[in-house]
């Protein structure tokens, strides 16, 4: 097994992560990628200083007030930024964590929270977020809000995120890094990172181990 093993800080410091234009055709504006070993199978990046959890206080598909850090307290966590519009990556990476994690016992489910945080307010009001989230699975939250508090919050964990623009084509398009980072039940640190590669067979596999706070 392959550990590739960072630093959170390091990683915010070097401005490590991808950020993706979904559905541009630009599919990929690398800031700098984390360096691996070659021909490695492992998915997961394991930090071995744990991100903190953002400060996030938004609103979600409910339109009510989520606070990130005390609603996840305690419960194995994973956090994506994304938004409804994207044609290939966002629903990609959801639909391959809910296929991922009906493989868990019901109970494990339950626990589980996987949050979806738009990267595209403007247009991903709650509303549209919760009929988006219910087509893949209903037990994900969704979040919105404002998008200075959103991106800032992304920031801190090393994920970046540009203002909704138009490309060539008149498109409106988001660009933003496209990590899922796991946050361990027991310490509330976000001590797993997965890009864009990541697989159902991955999530599969690791999710087992996350939801008990074990490195997979």
């Amino acid at each position: 097994m392959r550990h590739k093993t960072f630093a959170a800080a390091a990683l915010l410091a070097a401005g490590t992560l991808t950020l993706t234009a979904c559905g541009s055709g630009d599919t990929s504006k690398p800031v700098s990628v984390v360096s691996e070993d070659a021909g490695s199978q492992q998915a997961a990046t394991v930090l071995d200083k744990p991100f903190e959890k953002p400060d996030l206080v938004l609103t979600d598909t409910q339109g009510k007030k989520y606070d990130f850090r005390e609603e996840t307290a305690g419960k194995p966590t994973l956090i994506y930024f994304g938004y409804t519009h994207c044609p290939d990556v966002c629903p990609l990476t959801m639909n391959n964590i809910a296929v991922a994690k009906k493989q868990l016992p019901k109970s494990e489910q339950d626990e589980l929270r996987v949050v979806f945080v738009t990267t595209d307010p403007e247009r991903d009001t709650a509303s549209a977020l919760g009929k988006w989230l219910k087509g893949i699975d209903p037990q994900f939250v969704g979040l919105t809000g404002d998008f200075a508090t959103i991106q800032a919050g992304a920031r801190t964990l090393g994920i970046s995120i540009e203002p909704p623009h138009k490309d060539k084509n008149g498109k409106v398009v988001s660009t933003h890094g496209t990590q899922v980072v796991a946050f361990s039940p027991k310490t509330d640190g976000g001590y797993l990172l997965y890009g864009e590669d990541a697989t159902v067979d991955d999530y599969t596999k690791d999710l087992p181990k996350i939801v008990k706070g074990e490195k997979p």
